[in-house]
């Protein structure tokens, strides 16, 4: 197998199936037509295994070759609640709803991978499971869903790409040990007592509780936690009220705590709840805490990030290592289960307007980065010793 060749024959199937999802998004766990997109298209390869409806809406596909060892790989397929604003072809047809964060392109890139090693079954020296992932990006997710129901049973190794818009096209990028933190999530409700707005000796305005609450609790990181160690606390939404006039008798927000550490994660948590305790008596507010614990850290095997290295520089793709991220994945599920990596494929191009974060109403993928990763994944099965470099 020519590496070389193989990816350019398959670079026009590559646009083409990235484009098809990114007009046809669908939410974590409604992704009905996705999953079908998917199974058509494995369906119509030749020497494929397939399970279906793995762990929800998972699909599980295995090219079984000779007696080496068995490497998994894994792609994510479901999309984000934003609206698309790119002016481009293929914008998303779907109201409100885009592939904002590139799991368009990992499902591209490895249908395309299905088809290659599909046709090129007879030499593998070892076999490849393909793992087509529902609901990444809402906890509980589709990963340990998948795992439970046997989807790594049998694999040696497994790995995973993102495709990463803040670097350049096709450098590839992991760290040994810690890549990606633990996304916790929480809502909270302060309760006070509601009146006019002229009078607000009267009430207990749960508005300026909150203010005061977010206030107090920029200080957790500062003081609460080992500067040595990483960590996140941040509010993105804040509700209350109806019209100027009137005192709110409740008052929400939500945000996130990204950690890599367990004891870091309880400080965090444990100081939030003493912060509404002391509220409570010092305020008279009650209180609503609904605090949901994220994915695992992203934690990559040394041995699995040496194959990532090795591979890169094989692949002839620029490597470098990763800082820790404070986004979260739930792959780490995965490497949980079995030995492996993670790693980074940069998709930022200026000249193609493919910098926007990740997440945002502009994102964008420089379709370039889809060779790389696939290229990349050839390189990981020659270093692992299923296919035979040329």
């Amino acid at each position: 197998m020519n590496k070389a060749e193989v990816v350019a024959a398959e670079q026009h199937p590559l646009i083409a199936q990235r484009r098809y999802l990114h007009m046809h998004p669908e939410l974590s766990f409604h992704e009905t037509e996705t999953y079908q997109y998917i199974r058509r298209h494995l369906t119509s390869l030749p020497n494929l295994e397939l399970r279906e409806q793995v762990g929800g809406h998972g699909i599980v596909a295995k090219i079984t070759g000779g007696t080496g060892p068995t490497i998994a790989f894994r792609a994510d397929f479901d999309a984000l609640p934003i609206q698309d604003e790119k002016e481009v072809p293929y914008q998303s047809t779907v109201k409100n709803v885009m592939h904002a964060c590139g799991h368009d392109g990992h499902t591209s890139t490895l249908l395309s991978l299905a088809t290659i090693l599909s046709a090129h079954q007879s030499e593998l020296s070892g076999s490849v499971v393909l793992l087509f992932q529902f609901a990444e990006e809402l906890a509980p997710g589709g990963a340990r869903p998948m795992v439970d129901d046997g989807a790594l049973d049998g694999a040696d190794a497994v790995y995973g790409n993102h495709f990463w818009s803040q670097f350049e096209t096709n450098t590839i990028h992991s760290a040994a040990g810690p890549l990606m933190a633990s996304p916790d999530m929480f809502n909270i409700t302060i309760y006070g007592r509601g009146g006019h707005g002229a009078k607000p000796h009267t009430t207990i305005d749960a508005v300026v509780v909150m203010a005061e609450f977010i206030m107090n609790i920029q200080t957790i990181v500062a003081r609460n936690v080992n500067p040595i160690d990483n960590a996140v606390l941040t509010i993105g939404k804040v509700t209350a009220g109806n019209t100027f006039n009137v005192i709110s008798d409740r008052a929400s927000c939500s945000g996130t705590v990204r950690t890599f550490d367990a004891d870091v994660q309880q400080t965090i948590r444990t100081a939030l709840e003493n912060e509404l305790k002391g509220l409570a008596v010092s305020k008279g507010i009650t209180y609503e805490l609904n605090y949901v614990t994220g994915y695992p850290p992203v934690v990559n095997h040394e041995a699995g990030y040496e194959v990532i290295k090795r591979a890169a520089a094989r692949a002839g793709l620029d490597f470098d290592d990763a800082p820790p991220m404070m986004i979260g994945e739930d792959f780490s599920y995965y490497l949980l289960e079995k030995p492996g990596a993670f790693f980074l494929t940069g998709s930022g191009n200026e000249e193609k307007k493919t910098t926007a974060p990740h997440h945002h109403p502009l994102f964008d993928l420089d379709e370039d980065a889809m060779s790389g990763a696939l290229t990349m994944f050839l390189a990981i099965l020659e270093e692992e010793g299923v296919i035979h470099a040329q």
